[in-house]
């Protein structure tokens, strides 16, 4: 399919070719697809569905397998692990009064995060282009999963990162990876600042959700999802909300399905922010009339944002779905946290926000009782070791939450033994009582 970049503000085109970032005016830019290029939607699934069976590397991606849709490159330029390859899983609706609940498992990629399925087609078209080098500004994943791609590209990498603001897993994948990791002093925005700028005056390459293909392999979660459940979507798709780019790509996701014939009916996006990091869900509460940044605190790093730079695009994604924005504490993203860990879906705590939000949601009968729902889980339960520990040992009054004392109950400590195997015999029949 043909594809060229166009501007969200003022529908400027240019060249996918061109290395640029943003419009002439300054507005963000998408990946733009000639829908009247398109197969018909029979076609598409059918071509999809056939990739299953395939051992090439490219079918073998949960986003590559998609590629009509995402991008048209040769396969020896291809950066695969193979990534996408995530599980959807049932869980039970009844405690909330749904119709049907599931979760879509991000973390289950190649380096414990969604952020895989948007770094091969970036990384990938890098390479194609001939890139110099590869940045990015992190809270954590971002920068694991570029030190991961560049690495198999044979490219040099550096990311930029908060110095403490960072969960110590996510860190030690950066490292491991061999990217050049540089700890400023300041926020992830002030990161996300100088890499923009920096980008454009030495030609390195931006990876961040900035760049418009990083959005085109995130969209593959929409149509993953779309086809484990049958070729059907819920009626809500619930996600955590930092830098936006999941906002916005899943809202591009549906548009393009909706223009393409996959789907009759739009599902609505619920957006979920940590309430020390929600400058979008206050935006929401003006209809999106005024926006503007925060200091943000949260015990979520993976969403410590507080000027996400997708704004733009999720506005537009969250009016097509006719969407909602809402916030949560961090003690509320702890109790929904332990209460999936405690279902084996582990995650990071800000995977978390969406069964938080969702559980909002219902209680303020936004979602009603008879509809359905889809979880995004976006990152996995090792990427951040120690706010988990604090929450089994019940330790969260040290990480400065409000409201910690709520989170007692989830404590579940080690106990120190002896090792007389009939002392130890007395304590598991104990617990078997």
């Amino acid at each position: 399919m043909n594809r060229q970049l166009m501007c969200v503000t003022c529908e400027s085109t240019y060249p996918c070719e061109d290395r640029r970032l943003r419009c002439d005016c300054g507005g963000l830019l998408d990946v733009q697809l000639d829908m009247d290029s398109a197969p018909s939607p029979a076609a598409l699934a059918a071509t999809f569905e056939s990739r299953l069976t395939s051992r090439l590397p490219e079918d073998l991606s949960g986003v590559w397998r998609y590629r009509e849709l995402v991008l048209d490159l040769p396969a020896e330029d291809i950066v695969t692990f193979p990534e996408g390859r995530t599980n959807l899983y049932t869980l039970d609706a009844a405690p909330l009064g749904l119709s049907a609940l599931w979760a879509k498992h991000e973390g289950e990629n190649p380096t414990g995060s969604f952020k895989d399925r948007g770094m091969t087609v970036a990384v990938s078209w890098a390479r194609h282009q001939g890139a110099r080098a590869l940045i990015c500004a992190s809270t954590g994943n971002t920068s694991a999963s570029l030190a991961a791609y560049g690495a198999r590209a044979h490219l040099p990498v550096f990311v930029l990162i908060p110095e403490g603001k960072i969960a110590q897993g996510k860190l030690a994948q950066a490292l491991a990876y061999g990217a050049h990791t540089l700890q400023i002093d300041g926020s992830f925005d002030d990161a996300m600042h100088a890499v923009e700028q920096m980008a454009t005056q030495h030609n390195l390459t931006l990876v961040n959700s900035l760049n418009p293909f990083r959005l085109e392999g995130q969209k593959t979660i929409i149509l993953d999802s779309y086809f484990q459940l049958g070729q059907m979507l819920p009626d809500w798709i619930v996600v955590p909300g930092g830098n936006l780019g999941n906002t916005s790509a899943f809202g591009k996701a549906l548009v393009e399905m909706k223009a393409l014939g996959l789907i009759d009916r739009v599902p609505r996006l619920a957006v979920i922010q940590a309430e020390g990091a929600s400058p979008f869900a206050r935006a929401a509460q003006d209809s999106f009339r005024r926006f503007e940044p925060v200091q943000p605190e949260t015990i979520a790093t993976a969403i410590r944002i507080g000027n996400p730079v997708n704004y733009d695009k999720a506005v537009r994604a969250i009016r097509f779905t006719n969407g909602v924005v809402t916030s949560v504490t961090d003690a509320e993203i702890l109790q929904a946290k332990h209460d999936l860990d405690r279902q084996a879906i582990g995650c990071e705590p800000a995977s978390a926000a969406s069964l938080a939000g969702l559980r909002r949601l219902v209680r303020e009968q936004v979602v009603s009782p008879s509809e359905s729902a889809l979880l995004i889980i976006t990152g996995n339960l090792l990427k951040d070791p120690d706010t988990t520990i604090a929450l089994a040992t019940g330790q969260t009054a040290g990480l400065g939450i409000p409201g910690a004392a709520s989170l007692d109950a989830c404590a579940n400590e080690p106990r120190h033994v002896p090792s007389d195997p009939e002392t130890i015999a007395r304590i598991v029949e104990e617990e078997l009582r």
